[in-house]
């Protein structure tokens, strides 16, 4: 129990809390925009190593910008215990998600780093993940190529990886040392099965992000959300929390970065750490959905 509850290592030399923090909340309306209660966000963002949270993950596109700043302001200068991931290869033309495009031209992914770092003030990311495998306009070699150019140059320390598919996985893996990926993998939707699987084979660490979600297994939602109700009552905790809990149980790559505006709420999601599953109730909800089935 006590490695399930205690850090996890990025890389070999990033140590960090079993439950880090997605920040893209602390933004507007849809992700568009700065947060609006914006001193609220900032006594949360310098409230998280008093929660023990020590890993922060933040996108160019979130804001997009407002968010690296935000963070910025906030924890500038950084603690030595704290680890930032950020992203690039996303753009947003708008309010509208249908704004949401790819970009994979390694001069923009250049861009984006720079301008990452000179928002965060950083002169090099403990952790930049390429955040999209999605863009067609330069061959998918030649953008990871990029960032581990930027690597051997001291701008990047670890590199990560978004919203690719397993094949691309393994391709980057050919091209430079990926320590880190982040995909859809929750109690209702195992989008990210295959490359949980694969970051174990690899001794990557798997962040999946929607960690606390009981939604996004669409027609599996009310038949998820009625197996861990009796659990998480037994248990004393909210199903959000068992949520958590289990994808710490499920494997030891496991780095959930939930998000919240709100420090009880962050408070709750470090909480589940301490939540302790038998390996009959780990099952119980494993079995929920087939991860067999699911193809990347």
């Amino acid at each position: 129990m006590a490695d399930r509850l205690d850090t996890i290592t990025i890389g070999r030399d990033l140590e960090v809390r079993k439950i880090g923090y997605g920040a893209m909340q602390l933004t507007g309306p849809q992700v568009w925009g700065p947060y609006p209660d914006h001193e609220g966000g900032v006594r949360l963002l310098r409230s998280l190593l008093d929660q023990g949270v020590n890993f922060i993950d933040t996108a160019d596109v979130y804001g997009p910008h407002t968010n690296e700043l935000l963070i910025r302001e906030a924890l500038h200068p950084y603690s030595d215990e704290l680890v930032i991931a950020t992203k690039g290869g996303f753009v947003r033309g708008g309010y509208e998600y249908s704004t949401l495009g790819w970009v994979g031209n390694p001069k923009y992914l250049r861009q984006s780093l720079m301008m990452s770092l000179r928002r965060l003030r950083l002169d090099r990311v403990q952790l930049y993940y390429l955040h999209s495998g999605y863009a067609t306009d330069a061959p998918f070699e030649d953008q990871i190529g990029e960032l581990k150019a930027m690597q051997d140059e001291g701008y990047i320390q670890h590199i990560g990886l978004s919203n690719v598919t397993p094949e691309q996985f393994a391709t980057a893996r050919g091209i430079a040392d990926i320590v880190a990926v982040t995909a859809l993998y929750n109690v209702g939707n195992r989008r990210g099965a295959q490359l949980l699987t694969a970051a174990e084979e690899s001794g990557a660490v798997f962040s999946p992000w929607h960690p606390a979600s009981l939604r996004d297994g669409g027609d599996n939602a009310d038949r998820v959300a009625s197996a861990l109700a009796p659990i998480a009552a037994a248990h004393g905790v909210t199903p959000q929390q068992l949520a958590i809990a289990w994808l710490l149980h499920r494997s030891p790559a496991m780095l959930p970065i939930p998000g919240t505006r709100s420090l009880a709420h962050l408070r709750e999601n470090v909480a589940a750490a301490s939540v302790d599953l038998s390996d009959d109730e780990v099952a119980t909800i494993t079995e929920l959905v087939d991860e067999k089935a699911i193809h990347g």
